[in-house]
This record gives C-alpha cells, structure tokens and sequence, in this order.
C-alpha cells in the first residue's frame, strides 16, 4: 500500500496533535480554573517547541511553546488542544503571540467555549493571514476538560459522583463497616481522580460516621481540592477533620448565626442555601460553585445526599469501583431514591469506560441527558 503526500500529512497532524494532550494532561490537577491545554510547534517535519499550561496566572502552553521555539516558529505550524485566546486575562493573548512569532499556520481540536474567546481567536488568526484548522481530535480534547466546557456553556461544573460498592451494589455493612470494599489499587485509583478535581463535596453524615480528611494523600499533589460540605443544620464540629489544614466550604440551610460565625471565625466560607423543607436547596448549588470557578467537582457521599444530589440533577458522571463480593438486601446501597414505579422513572447512564484495577473494576458512567 502507498501512501500519498495528503495522507503523510494527515498523519504527521494527528500525531503532533496526540502529543499536544499528552502534554496538556500535565495541568490535570493544576490548571484550574484555566483549562487543560499543551501546544507543540512543527516546522519543515521536526518539533521545534512544545508547551503545557501549568497553573493559572503562569504562561500559556502556546507562549511556552513558542519560547521553546524561538526564531524557528517562523513559518511553523502550531498545534493547539484549544483555540488561542484572544482577550488579556491573567496573561496577554496567545493569538497575537502565535502572530507576532510569524506562525504560518495553526491547528486547533477544538474551539474555546468561553464567552470571551468562542472562536474571536480564530478569527483573529485567519485575519492576520494564518491558515487556522479546527476539529483534530475534537472528542478527545473534549474529555480533557470537561469541567472546564460545563462551566462555560452551561454555568455549573462538572460533577462526578464517585463510590466503591460491591456487584450488587452495596457500600458498607448494615453496620456501616465498609473499610475495605475495594483493594488498595482502587482506592490509590481513586486519588488521581480527587487531585484532578477542583472540589471535593461531602455531607455531614458520612463526617459524622468516618471523620474523613478528604484530601489527596496517594500521590504527589500541589494543590489540594477545596472541601465542600453540606450540613444543613450546621452540626459539623469545628475539630472535624474536613475543617483542618484548608479552608472549607459549608452549604446550609441554617441562619444559626452564632455557629456561623464561629465557623467563620476559623477561616471557613458559608453558604445558605436553605429550601422550603429544611434541607439545602441543592438544585441551586451547581450555580454556585460554577460562581467560584470550579470545573470538576468529585463527590464523596453516602447513599442519602448521594440520591438527593442525583434526584436534583446535581450529578454528570459516575466513578464507580466494584468489587467482586456480595453483601445482601441488608447492607447500605450507593443511592437512597424515592420508591419508582415505572422503569421510564429510572435514572439512566451511559457507561463510557470499563477497566480492571487491581482486583475491582472501574466503570466510569455518564448521565444520558
């Protein structure tokens, strides 16, 4: 089989676009609020420069890139993850850099759904001469931010309910003895998932009954997710482990203004979010924290705010970690979920990924919409 000139050049572009999200993985936990982005620059079939966006105020993957890359980006092709910016934000626009370094051509995967980019990069670039192309490896650039995507056009973050039961879908014990469902592989799994997170959220039940730290602790991490705790009556105490280190945030639905106050004297932020019934308005919460610049949200609850936040719309994804035992009708379940009546009641996943981890399995589920 031979291969033409056009095909030769298709691949060489899907293969620099590869490595550009190989690199912009890099930001997966430190990139926040900013999305996941890498860039690398071809000239004449060589990678003369490559960048990744680390953290937010610091340079972008493309301004890196093109430093990297010095007078031999004239000419160049840049292959970017996303559409080069072209507003001054924390840092100046990439497009106008892309421009001033005399870039012949540009490659994107996808355009920018911020409001303030949502393809005037692109524009900018083809005005000023360059070819821009858009759409290379579209769908995996998509799962690299998602979080990111859902802030932008829909005003909420990415929220991704994570639990370790076994096949028949139980958590724990009827006792709540549930250390350990899942073997330790699983569990380090489920850390990578924390770090990449903004926020972890949990409610006062499973802080009452574990006193959990919620934290990173199974790998490197320089920046641990906000905590998020929802505790309607506000019923936390203070010496809980979630409340250590780090400031959290609390969303209730209690005007009790002397456990706020002592609550904010310790440094922690207060959300009253309260319903018609007593309990936090959760349907408002995703709003919110969209407010305070979260892109993935990773919840950690147990079965009751777990339905709850299902039944409010307030979960996209689900990690689930499966262990291959048993518990029985009377152990804790994943959900608590009003009684259904009908199957077309049912809350509905597509299953996107299934893997093996140590001794578990891992299927990662997306809310069918």
């Amino acid at each position: 089989m031979t291969f033409s000139t056009t095909d030769r050049e298709a691949a060489a572009d899907r293969e620099a676009m590869a490595r550009a999200l190989v690199l912009a993985r890099q930001g997966l936990a430190t990139a926040t609020p900013n999305p996941r982005v890498g860039c690398v620059i071809v000239r004449d079939g060589r990678t003369v420069g490559e960048g990744w966006h680390r953290r937010a105020g610091e340079p972008h993957a493309e301004v890196l890139a093109l430093a990297a890359a010095g007078e031999a980006a004239k000419g160049a092709t840049a292959y970017v993850t996303l559409e080069p910016c072209a507003h001054f934000g924390r840092t100046p626009p990439c497009a106008d850099a892309l421009i001033a370094a005399g870039v012949a051509r540009v490659v994107a995967a996808m355009e920018d759904p911020n409001p303030k980019v949502a393809g005037r990069g692109i524009a900018r670039l083809r005005a000023a001469g360059l070819n821009v192309e858009c759409g290379l490896l579209h769908d995996e650039a998509v799962e690299l931010n998602p979080g990111f995507i859902s802030r932008m056009s829909r005003q909420r973050p990415w929220l991704r309910l994570k639990a370790a039961a076994t096949l028949d879908g139980k958590t724990a014990l009827e006792n709540g003895v549930s250390q350990w469902i899942t073997g330790p592989e699983a569990r380090a799994d489920g850390h990578h998932w924390r770090a990449r997170a903004c926020a972890i959220l949990t409610g006062i039940g499973t802080v009452k009954a574990d006193d959990p730290q919620l934290s990173v602790r199974a790998l490197p991490c320089e920046r641990q997710p906000l905590r998020i705790l929802i505790d309607a009556r506000l019923e936390v105490d203070p010496a809980a482990r979630i409340l250590q280190d780090a400031p959290a945030l609390i969303v209730t639905a209690s005007a009790d203004k002397t456990r706020t106050q002592r609550l904010a004297s310790l440094g922690h932020r207060i959300l009253c979010l309260p319903a018609a019934n007593g309990h936090v308005e959760l349907s408002a919460l995703p709003r919110e924290l969209a407010a305070l610049e979260l892109n993935e949200v990773h919840i950690e609850a147990g079965a009751r705010l777990n339905g709850a936040l299902l039944a409010a719309d307030c979960v996209d994804e689900l990690l689930l970690y499966l262990a291959p035992m048993a518990l029985g009708s009377t152990a804790r379940g994943i959900f608590d979920l009003p009684v259904l009546t009908a199957l077309d009641e049912a809350h509905r996943f597509d299953i996107r990924d299934c893997a093996k981890i140590g001794g578990d399995l891992r299927i990662l589920a997306r809310k069918t919409i």
